[in-house]
Parts: structure tokens; C-alpha cells; sequence
């Protein structure tokens, strides 16, 4: 089962890069930008495969190993960059995500949080798909007792166009296991990400 198949996630066949140029360029000239200039010129295939940059997924192992300490106390790691895409402008959320879990039988290798962020980063979506998705992953291949995640983002498609509220900050989250059904629980992850 892919990864994908597990949060219930879709993707495209797959990316043409000539049709996403062709494509670009005919956006760019729609919008009065003269791709033929020598300073325009490569700006479509440049817009493609920055476009197919930001939505390609990295592949990745999820590494983990035996709890055999037995662990059952929060593991967090804060401040994972996030760079996605808005999928109703197309234009880029960047913020940080603070991601924790509560170790059942197994633990995870603290760089897969990283990595299990920026892959779902890798999508036009909204910030409230990712936080979930993020969280139910960690929650599908980890078995943890409780995942929680959190995310920080500045929205350019409100920041730099439409209400043009700069430096305003939305922030979303997504609580599974105990970290959802449990007060207490509930109530020191955020205590721990509010200190």
C-alpha cells in the first residue's frame, strides 16, 4: 500500500512538462508578458518545472524501531519548514508544523517527522488537508498512541493579493488517539508547544 492509498490521497498520471510549458507560456501571454523577449524567453519552462518541483512528492522509508525502553511521554519535533501550494490560487503557504506523537511498541527516526511533513507538502491543497493528512500517515504507519500536528502558514494568496493582510498567520490542527480523547493529554501537547 502506498502512502497515498493510505491517508486516502489522489495524484495525477503524472507530469508533462511540454504541455505545462506550452501551457505557461500561453497563461503569460494571455496575462500581457512578451515570452519572446530574451529576459522572458525561458520563463515557461522555468514556470513548468517549478510548478512540477512543488508537487512532485519525495519518496521516502519510514524508518522505525523497537520501543524497548518502553517510552510513553510526548515526542515532538517543532519547527518543520512547510512550503505547499493554495489549490485555489496556485500560489504558495510557507510556515513551520510542530509534530508530536506518543510511542505504542514502536518509535520513529525523528527525520521521518521531516519527511512525512514535505511530502505532503508536495500538493495544491488547502492547509486543513495537509495538517490532517500529515497526521493521519503518522497515525496509519506508526501505530502511535496519540499523533498530534500543527501548522503555522502565511497564505500569499491572502498576504499578497485580495485583503493584502500581511503577516497574518493562520494556524490549523489535527489530534488523533489520545491526544484527541484525552483532556489531559489534549491539554499538555499544547501546553508543550506553548511554553
Amino acid at each position: 500500500m502506498t502512502i497515498l492509498e493510505m491517508v486516502g490521497g489522489e495524484r495525477g498520471d503524472g507530469v508533462d512538462l511540454a504541455a505545462a510549458e506550452a501551457a505557461a507560456a500561453d497563461l503569460l501571454t494571455a496575462l500581457g508578458i512578451d515570452v519572446r523577449a530574451e529576459s522572458t524567453r525561458e520563463t515557461p519552462g522555468r514556470m513548468a518545472r517549478a510548478f512540477a518541483e512543488m508537487l512532485t512528492p519525495p519518496e521516502f522509508e519510514m524508518t522505525t524501531f523497537p520501543n524497548d525502553e518502553g517510552y510513553d511521554e510526548l515526542v515532538l519535533v517543532e519547527d518543520i519548514p512547510v512550503q505547499s501550494l493554495c489549490e485555489h490560487h496556485m500560489l504558495p503557504f510557507v510556515g513551520v508544523a510542530h509534530v508530536g506523537y506518543l510511542p505504542g511498541e514502536r518509535i520513529l527516526g525523528l527525520s521521518k517527522l521531516a519527511r512525512t511533513v514535505e511530502y505532503h507538502c508536495r500538493y495544491a491543497q488547502t492547509q486543513e488537508r495537509l495538517t490532517q493528512r500529515v497526521a493521519d500517515h503518522l497515525r496509519h504507519s506508526l501505530a502511535a498512541k496519540g499523533v498530534g500536528v500543527v501548522i503555522e502558514a502565511e497564505h500569499t494568496c491572502m498576504t499578497l493579493r485580495g485583503v493584502r493582510a500581511g503577516g497574518a498567520v493562520t494556524r490549523t490542527s489535527a489530534l488523533t488517539g489520545v491526544l484527541r480523547e484525552d483532556p489531559s493529554a489534549r491539554a499538555e501537547f499544547f501546553a508543550v508547544l506553548n511554553r
